[in-house]
């Protein structure tokens, strides 16, 4: 019996997480190919596609970051490969090099990008909106509201990307990527083989000669979308009056409870897109025209709203257009937020909604390391030899967690593999030695090329590959460095230490950071020298080596009577397994504790214990 998600069952509705309704979408318009780079929030569709990949009819892999995932990707629609390729908004960014010529060269075989945006920065860096990589590449967008859209828009996505030989932006947001509702299923018919590849270096060889008249092919297969968009059933007029409400992505969910509130269901006009680029101009155009007012309600930047106001200029429409003038363009609506612009809008009172009453005087919890991350070792080590003596150059992955006191280790961050060029950007400009940090996965997905530069430059830099041999934040995803998976061996683990050596470095040191005084030596070893130099602290991630080596330390840590209540177990090392008692003394939580004993090394009061005793 294969998976539900892999299973020709049309009819049947399942309860399902709109990442996985994504992956539903796409097997049932016959995927061949996923590629991806793992970014919260768009995690779980590619773990899914991985999870299921032993009884699955497609190729799937982890690439080492979003530019090669979407290069493989192009490469394998060009042979008539149906191809998906997912990623977080942010990822895109890195992507953007090949996309930006794959929208001239087409996608024979179907190629839909999954750009998952953050509004909110729930796991992110920015919010920046990536409607707006549709609009400079040339790219139809679908855009979800609900579960069962998540499935639709994939398939259809997929298929009319095929059609048009056009690659597609699938834009979710978190609130739609992780929000659970029934799916109604459809036939996931075999996706056969790929149709293969016809040579014709003047559709898929980008030379200047080439290049001009695929441009006029896009805006060709743009104007083709258009009319798609024109009839898309993803883009729907309903209601009646004089009051005009349009709405996109999510936004429409949260439209269709704030009408309801409000009791103006059905009693304004609404026009619905989810299909949005190419803007269906006669649609769009026909109900501009049919109301004296409208509302534009879209998250982050105003572009459907910019869309609305040019077209009403160009054709001489005197109607009053709102949106960012009455609604932020930044964070995630509300449904009381959206109630009220509405209730506004159409001359209502606004209605105050009161949440629960927060409970006073809770204590506060900062974003901390797991009990047992092998990072806080690194970072302890690296606070007692260098202190404040040198600038911290972090990057993206779990080890950010380091910034707060009193592990205080990261200064500055840009992006993903930032921290070795960063910092050896802030080492040539600063009177302060460099430390960086980099994760494993990080290292393999944009940190090599930093560290080739930083040898070429002759630059002046530690760095500190945190290899807990996976990739931790988003979810346990393998990376080449791995040698063990969730579901079996990595054949060909990439060593980082040859790696390092082959980019030119010389001094490089490995280490246990849960060894503190192997550790201390490291640093201080290293931090006496000039150039590249590396410390790779290697340790896997508990929670990581729990689930797949099965390994569970066999003992706890505890704090003896003998505790005279000096405070460096709290104050210092800020596990989060520690508490202080009532009498002063500090104390751990034995569940929390994950063995790892790097506070017996630092406190003489510590003392272990067999676990369960």
């Amino acid at each position: 019996m294969p998976n539900p998600l892999l299973a020709d069952t049309p009819g049947e509705t399942h309860l399902l997480l709109g990442n996985e309704a994504i992956v539903r979408g796409a097997v049932e318009a016959g995927i061949q190919v996923v590629t991806c780079y793992p970014g919260t929030p768009s995690s779980e569709v590619p773990d899914t596609f991985y999870r299921l990949s032993p009884e699955g009819k497609y190729y799937f892999e982890y690439s080492v970051n979003e530019k090669v995932a979407l290069e493989v990707a192009g490469g394998a629609t060009m042979c008539g490969a149906m191809t998906l390729t997912t990623m977080k908004h942010v990822g895109v960014n890195v992507a953007a090099d090949p996309l930006m010529t794959l929208t001239y060269t087409g996608a024979p075989g179907g190629l839909v990008l999954l750009s998952a945006d953050d509004p909110g920065c729930h796991s992110s860096q920015n919010e920046q909106d990536n409607r707006h990589y549709a609009r400079l590449g040339g790219m139809p967008v679908l855009e979800p509201a609900t579960a069962q859209e998540c499935k639709d828009m994939a398939r259809d996505g997929l298929l009319l990307s095929k059609k048009h030989g056009a690659p597609l932006l699938l834009r979710t947001t978190t609130r739609v990527n992780h929000l659970r509702g029934p799916v109604e299923f459809g036939p996931a018919p075999d996706p056969g083989k790929p149709e293969g590849f016809t040579r014709n270096p003047s559709k898929f060889v980008p030379i200047p000669a080439f290049s001009r008249p695929m441009h006029l092919s896009l805006i060709d297969r743009l104007n083709a979308l258009r009319e798609e968009a024109e009839h898309s059933p993803y883009n729907t007029v309903s209601g009646e009056g004089e009051i005009g409400i349009v709405a996109s992505g999510i936004s429409r969910a949260y439209l269709a409870d704030a009408l309801e509130n409000a009791g103006l269901a059905g009693k304004v006009m609404v026009l619905n897109l989810g299909f949005t680029h190419p803007l269906p101009e006669t649609l769009c155009l026909d109900f501009l025209k049919s109301v004296k007012k409208v509302l534009v309600v879209e998250e982050l930047e105003p572009l459907l709203e910019n869309d609305l106001r040019v077209l009403a200029q160009k054709n001489g429409l005197n109607l009053e257009i709102s949106g960012k003038d009455v609604l932020p363009e930044y964070g995630e609506f509300t449904v009381t937020q959206v109630e009220n612009v509405v209730r506004a809008f159409a001359g209502m009172d606004t209605v105050e909604v009161k949440g629960c009453a927060s409970v006073q005087d809770l204590p506060v919890r900062a974003p901390n390391l797991c009990a047992g991350c092998p990072h806080r070792g690194t970072y302890f080590a690296a606070r007692e030899v260098f202190g404040d003596d040198v600038l911290y150059s972090s990057d993206i992955g779990c080890y950010t967690l380091g910034l707060l006191p009193p592990l205080a280790t990261a200064d500055f961050l840009v992006c993903m593999g930032s921290s070795i060029s960063a910092g050896s950007g802030a080492a040539m400009a600063s009177d302060k030695p460099v430390v960086g940090f980099i994760g494993d996965s990080t290292f393999f997905h944009s940190g090599m090329t930093g560290i080739a530069n930083a040898v070429f430059n002759s630059h002046d830099i530690l760095l500190v590959v945190l290899d807990n041999r996976t990739t931790a934040m988003t979810g346990h995803q393998p990376n080449p460095g791995v040698d063990k998976t969730t579901i079996g061996e990595n054949d060909h683990p990439l060593d980082i230490e040859s790696i390092c050596k082959g980019l030119g470095v010389t001094e490089i040191r490995t280490v246990n950071p849960f060894n503190h005084k192997k550790t201390v030596e490291a640093f201080k070893e290293l931090g006496d020298m000039s150039g590249v130099r590396v410390l790779i602290a290697r340790e896997p991630c508990p929670l990581y080596a729990r689930r797949v080596y099965k390994k569970v330390a066999p003992q706890v840590a505890y704090v003896a009577d003998s505790c005279v209540k000096r405070g460096d177990c709290l104050e210092k090392l800020a596990c989060p397994a520690f508490y202080k008692k009532e009498d002063g003394k500090a104390a751990i939580n034995p569940i929390l504790c994950n063995g790892c004993m790097l506070c017996l090394q630092i406190c003489g009061h510590i003392k272990a214990k067999k676990r369960g005793k």
